[in-house]
């Protein structure tokens, strides 16, 4: 009986291990008796906010008046026949368009000349703006719309003409007459001179 006694102790202890392996095996897999199990969670998202959009700069206009008197011995060369006797004025306004920086960016430009004292024969076919110093010849740079197709009779000796609203493409002249009027001339032509009876160099009205 003594013997018998230890063979039993060490059974029940095997099969107490033996639940307690197994209690164990459960609680591992539940998490375990008492222990919190993590949960992973997700944060939720930062709003960024739209930078807001800077307002686009104002243009800037400018409108500027030149003007010149028109004669035929400004022509070069001068005027020397009968038509010699013409004279007039003219006056050409520019509306330019300038950004933040000041460089032109669009211009319009009104031309407005005043012709008297012609011969009663005179006919009138061309008008327009002209790079040139005082003295020399340069190309046609801003056109009034003249043909010689329609040309003005000048019946009673003179005439006045008016256009307006003559878009000027090349930024660069209008930039140029800004800044250095007396680099252009007004010229008007006929018919017995097409290249110039009555011309003068502009200059800013003050």
């Amino acid at each position: 009986m003594g013997k018998r006694i230890p063979a039993i102790v060490e059974e029940i202890m095997k099969r107490v291990f033996a639940v307690l392996a197994l209690a164990g095996l459960l609680a591992a897999a539940c998490g375990g008796a008492g222990t919190p199990v993590a949960v992973a969670t997700t944060a939720a998202p930062t709003l960024s906010r739209a930078p807001t959009a800077s307002p686009a700069p104002t243009p800037t206009t400018k409108t500027m008046v030149f003007t010149t008197d028109l004669l035929g011995a400004n022509e070069v060369p001068a005027i020397a026949d009968a038509e010699q006797s013409c004279t007039g004025t003219a006056t050409v306004t520019l509306n330019v368009t300038m950004d933040p920086a000041a460089k032109i960016t669009a211009a319009t430009a009104k031309f407005e000349f005043s012709v008297k004292s012609c011969p009663t024969t005179t006919n009138l076919i061309l008008s327009h703006i002209h790079q040139g110093a005082a003295g020399a010849n340069g190309g046609v740079k801003v056109d009034s719309g003249m043909t010689a197709a329609a040309p003005i009779a000048l019946t009673t000796g003179g005439t006045t003409f008016t256009k307006d609203n003559i878009t000027v493409t090349d930024l660069q002249v209008a930039t140029d007459l800004v800044a250095n009027p007396a680099g252009f001339y007004y010229n008007v032509h006929s018919m017995v001179h097409p290249l110039g009876v009555v011309r003068g160099q502009l200059k800013l009205k003050t």
